[in-house]
């Protein structure tokens, strides 16, 4: 089933190596040109505005969410096709989550993996069965997908969880997978 609304968490800086902005603009080219709306934190400025400049160039349709407090510091894109402004940052989350059929997280900091985190972390709960996707840029979540293992490994997450995580290295491979992805867990307590 193709996924047509899709959320996507990266950085408001552009990161040490131009792979990133690269991978970012590569996203965004890929959602437009597959007529997916792309749905992201509003941002004009690093990863994040590479993204939605590169959607926006291909005719894409594009839609931010980015809180008050940081529609001037993250300085809010201007030329999207919707701009949502929300007063914090749960109200961004929620929003981006309803308007969301799917979640991907691209390189970025803090504030990346934490969204991201969040929705993976509901569905595992079972609060959604939307595929959260990561776009492992030069093997940058491989650290996270190592700590995954770990947190496996030890007893606090169990492995059939790992499977609602949709890994690629490029966008075209990635949104594949996730219009394939299969929602298949039974409720977390069983």
């Amino acid at each position: 089933m193709k996924i047509d609304k899709i959320a996507v968490f990266c950085g408001s800086s552009p990161g040490s190596k131009h792979t990133y902005t690269e991978a970012a603009q590569e996203m965004g080219r890929e959602l437009a040109e597959k007529s997916r709306t792309l749905i992201y934190g509003g941002s004009q400025v690093g990863c994040m505005g590479a993204l939605a400049d590169a959607a926006l160039h291909h005719q894409g349709e594009v839609i931010g969410v980015i809180p008050q407090k940081l529609k001037d510091v993250e300085i809010a894109h201007n030329s999207l096709t919707e701009l949502f402004i929300v007063k914090d940052m749960h109200e961004r989350k929620a929003k981006m989550a309803s308007l969301a059929e799917g979640f991907i997280a691209l390189p970025g900091g803090a504030g990346t993996l934490e969204e991201w985190f969040e929705v993976f972390t509901w569905a595992q709960l079972g609060y959604h069965q939307k595929p959260c996707g990561l776009l492992n840029v030069d093997g940058f979540y491989d650290p996270l997908i190592a700590m995954l293992d770990h947190t496996i490994a030890e007893g606090f997450m169990k492995d059939m969880y790992k499977d609602l995580i949709v890994v690629a290295s490029e966008p075209a491979e990635l949104l594949k997978q996730m219009d394939a992805y299969t929602y298949s867990l039974t409720a977390k307590w069983e």
